[in-house]
């Protein structure tokens, strides 16, 4: 386990007793099987937790931490799944579904080999103010400087290299495309990966101080884990791209590199010199995963209809469509930003994560709308609401 990249939490198996609770709520009590209560009473048993672990990131993937403790919980949440978030609709909307598609007998029972979930990543699953992989292009702009002086006086590489937001802005979309392309090419996949681990051992979000996987949402890892428990196998489909989120997703949210789905350059087989063939990345677009590109993907790439989609943004509208409209027992949520004071308030107006277009449809469609500042107690990782220097 890599230092700086937090464990994969292991749900206190105490608060599996809380599942009977939902399953009584949803009058189901005469359907619920004694292999399942069984089974938590069991689990009840062994009370494990770990918590995450946050020390400095080391420098690449090998160095390691065993550093765990027992799990830190607000009182009045402890104890149970989900545990940070709060009792409501959207909480009850997530234990119901999964109780009515996991339990036997029930109507809308779904055999394990259809329980797939598809979650965005950016806003969804961790903090997307500011754009996490466009600081890390940006950082390389700079680093790569010394190769390319021109870049001084060089739009949009000189807004990089000054750090002006407003003038890279200024260049648009071709500006932003033109950065991504140039930082994230002119390497093979094995370098580009080592890239990646060295940057996120060392960047931290400007606003916390935290390394960037620390800015991960603790109510959507308890979702990621109470889902896994029941059967589900968890997908990323993000609008990012797709080797850079693989370097890490496994090791913060659980999520193997083959269950990340993203957007691609192109790439070219080549024999190096001492013969060995690998796939050098070229400055090249290949597909953007976003918007209906995302549902395309899930249908190339896992080839089954999901039966739960989680975004934040009209980028997800399409996805969460693709994935309610199928037949049977479905689950569509989304995560409203609206704690300016724990986080970031956004929605309709912004030029990140603008959720307008899926808001509106929510209601009618029947999807679940998160709110972050009435249904999350917490939302990072421990250390909740503070500016750490992410050493803790």
């Amino acid at each position: 386990m890599s230092a700086g990249y937090p464990r994969r939490r292991i749900i206190n198996k105490k608060s599996y007793l809380s599942l009977i609770e939902g399953h009584f709520s949803l009058g189901l009590r005469s359907v619920v099987s004694a292999r399942i209560y069984i089974e938590e009473m069991m689990m009840a048993r062994s009370v494990m937790t770990t918590r995450r672990s946050f020390g400095h990131v080391a420098a690449g993937l090998s160095a390691s931490s065993a550093l765990t403790v027992e799990a830190s919980a607000t009182p009045a949440h402890a104890g149970r799944v989900l545990a940070s978030w709060n009792d409501g609709a959207a909480r009850s909307a997530i234990t119901d579904f999964v109780q009515a598609v996991t339990t036997a007998g029930s109507r809308d029972f779904v055999p394990v080999a259809a329980r797939i979930a598809v979650f965005d990543n950016d806003s969804t699953l961790w903090c997307e103010v500011p754009t996490v992989q466009l600081m890390f292009a940006i950082d390389r702009v700079r680093q790569l400087l010394p190769q390319h002086p021109e870049w001084r006086t060089q739009q949009p590489f000189k807004a990089a290299i000054d750090n002006d937001m407003s003038a890279l802005a200024a260049t648009g979309q071709r500006g932003i495309v033109e950065i991504l392309m140039t930082t994230h090419a002119g390497n093979t996949s094995e370098q580009f990966a080592v890239i990646v681990a060295d940057w996120l051992a060392t960047a931290r979000h400007p606003k916390s101080g935290r390394p960037y996987t620390e800015m991960i949402y603790q109510p959507m890892l308890e979702l990621l884990d109470f889902l896994r428990h029941h059967g589900f196998r968890t997908f990323v489909v993000s609008g990012g791209g797709v080797e850079f989120m693989r370097v890490w997703a496994e090791k913060v949210y659980g999520i193997p590199p083959e269950q990340v789905i993203g957007s691609t350059i192109k790439t070219r087989y080549q024999v190096s010199a001492g013969g060995t063939g690998e796939l050098f990345r070229l400055p090249a677009v290949d597909f953007i995963d976003d918007g209906a590109g995302k549902s395309e993907a899930i249908g190339k790439f896992i080839r089954q209809r999901p039966i739960a989609a989680f975004g934040n943004s009209d980028g997800d509208l399409q996805m969460l469509q693709y994935t309610t409209r199928g037949s049977g027992s479905r689950l569509g949520l989304i995560v409203h930003h609206d704690d300016a004071k724990r986080e970031v308030a956004y929605d309709r107006n912004s030029d990140i994560g603008r959720l307008a277009k899926a808001l509106d449809m929510a209601g009618p469609a029947g999807w679940v709308v998160v709110s972050m500042k009435k249904d999350w107690h917490q939302i990072f990782p421990d250390h909740d609401g503070e500016q750490t220097d992410g050493s803790s």
